[in-house]
């Protein structure tokens, strides 16, 4: 038998908290990391599957929504968001000309 739409919303919404705590553990495991100034601390592994699920669901909801702003003011220091982008930019095989047709292009509206 076919659950009802209602079902799915329901669980959906649970589902939504579940996320939310999750992505504060790992949040807070990196915090702690780095105060104590051991960024080995949290598995190369466990990082990378972060970061890619992160980048998928950002790329997502800016393609569908337009600017999307990634973190906060504040949040990342200049230095660590051309850390992670240049690494980003450089897993993902492009080259700076690559980046620049994408900077440039309009942003999408909603």
């Amino acid at each position: 038998m076919a659950r009802s739409p209602r079902r799915k919303s329901k669980r959906s919404v649970r589902a939504a908290p579940a996320s939310r705590r999750r992505a504060a553990s790992f949040a807070s495991l990196a915090a702690a990391a780095l105060e104590r100034g051991e960024p080995d601390a949290i598995p190369d592994e466990l990082l990378r599957q972060t970061l890619a699920a992160a980048v998928k669901v950002y790329a997502a909801k800016a393609e569908q929504r337009g600017e999307l702003a990634p973190f906060k003011d504040g949040a990342v220091t200049a230095t660590e968001t051309v850390v992670a982008a240049c690494a980003l930019i450089r897993a993902a095989d492009l080259n700076l000309f690559d980046v620049a047709m994408w900077f440039h292009r309009a942003p999408r509206t909603p």
